[in-house]
């Protein structure tokens, strides 16, 4: 295990020397999502003078670069004369730069001023290849093709890798990751990430692998240190999507998208779900519904503790959204997608490298809390109409 942290500027700029005397450092990467992450560090006056407002910390590992964003808390220090009479030790936070891209919104006329936007008008990218249409909402959110004041310097858009499939989408005044990832969902399953590419941050789609037949992890193959599998039943298998209500009239378009083979697995469960638009002319309402179902999905929860070996390593063998396989006791194989890898190092005991695999909803947080992103989700839809 090799790893290196520098800090650059925004510009990626490197500010200094590698930092030196890290004591722990916490990584989780996920799937079109922002990493997260931090790093304990001795407050010594070269460290500290890099940790500053709008730097960024790039984790490299074994010559890769693993993870690159910005700091969002770049010095959480403390000092104790009982414990570290010396400098003290201060805690980095970091992320990649994904969390920059989900500081924006989607504007209905994107070239237009904040101050010219109409509350009923809507930004509409419809029957389009879903790659197009991400590429299309950050070019022209805070891409190249950005007005300057909302433009990212050193962001570029990726070479089109040509992955997805059809679909639409209708937005206005949304998180640009959430329409991301609704669009993602819908149109193929694809992924999307950033990627510090020398002196400029790439943002670009891909298509994950399906590597069930050469990414497997079981104790006989002695890849796997731990594991903890959790099925549970769907949120929902019958999504009813209604479209907006049109001033003066009585009738609604209605749209259902349903996953038979969940509901005769489990049970019918059904979602009601107010669309955003007044007709299915474009798709959008069957886009949406489909959106719904594939989130609401029944959960399988594969949390897993794995060792790197010589012929399987995270993030060079496979990486967040390829499809794996995970032999458990009894004769029991899961397949599914890396939802998020997560790298724990101390100089001393080495690395643990852990991935979460399962449906778009798998993940380690308490039930709660998913509950509250999926209302925050929901809620911010009813805010943009």
């Amino acid at each position: 295990m090799t790893i290196e942290l520098l800090v650059t500027d925004e510009t990626l700029t490197v500010q200094g020397d590698p930092l030196s005397g890290w004591t722990n450092l916490d990584v989780t990467r996920r799937f079109n999502e922002p990493a997260s992450g931090t790093v304990q560090l001795p407050a010594t006056p070269d460290v500290m003078a890099q940790l500053q407002p709008g730097n960024r910390l790039v984790v490299i590992r074994d010559g890769q670069v693993w993870t690159a964003g910005p700091m969002e808390a770049p010095a959480d220090y403390s000092w104790s004369v009982d414990q570290d009479p010396g400098n003290g030790s201060v805690t980095v936070a970091f992320s990649d730069d994904l969390a920059v891209l989900a500081g924006y919104i989607t504007w209905p006329a994107p070239a237009s001023a904040w101050t010219a936007q109409q509350g009923n008008t809507w930004r509409q990218l419809a029957n389009a290849n879903s790659e197009t249409i991400i590429r299309t909402l950050v070019n022209e959110t805070c891409g190249p093709g950005a007005r300057t004041d909302r433009r990212i310097p050193t962001l570029s858009l990726a070479t089109a890798a040509g992955v997805g499939t059809t679909t639409s989408v209708r937005t206005r005044f949304e998180p640009l990751l959430e329409v991301g990832r609704r669009v993602a969902i819908d149109g193929g399953g694809i992924g999307f990430r950033t990627q510090q590419i020398g002196s400029a941050i790439q943002f670009g789609c891909y298509a994950p692998a399906d590597l069930t037949g050469t990414a497997r992890f079981s104790l006989g193959l002695g890849n796997l240190r731990s594991l903890r599998y959790k099925a549970t039943a769907p949120e929902a298998t019958h999504v009813l999507v209604a479209g907006s209500e049109t001033k003066g009239s009585t009738t609604r378009t209605f749209v259902e998208r349903s996953d038979a083979a969940a509901a005769a697995a489990w049970w019918r469960v059904e979602r009601y779900l107010d669309g955003s638009s007044e007709t299915d002319a474009l798709g959008e309402l069957t886009a949406a519904g489909r959106a719904e179902l594939a989130e609401s999905a029944a959960p399988v929860e594969l949390a897993t503790v794995t060792v790197d070996t010589p012929y399987l390593r995270a993030g060079v063998d496979y990486g967040l959204g390829d499809r794996v396989s995970v032999a458990l006791p009894h004769g029991l194989e899961v397949t599914d997608v890396v939802r998020s890898i997560h790298l724990q190092a101390t100089p001393d005991s080495g690395e643990y490298v852990s991935a979460v695999v399962g449906s778009p909803e798998a993940t380690t947080d308490p039930r709660m809390v998913r509950l509250v992103r999926t209302l925050n989700r929901r809620l911010g839809r009813l805010e943009t109409r």
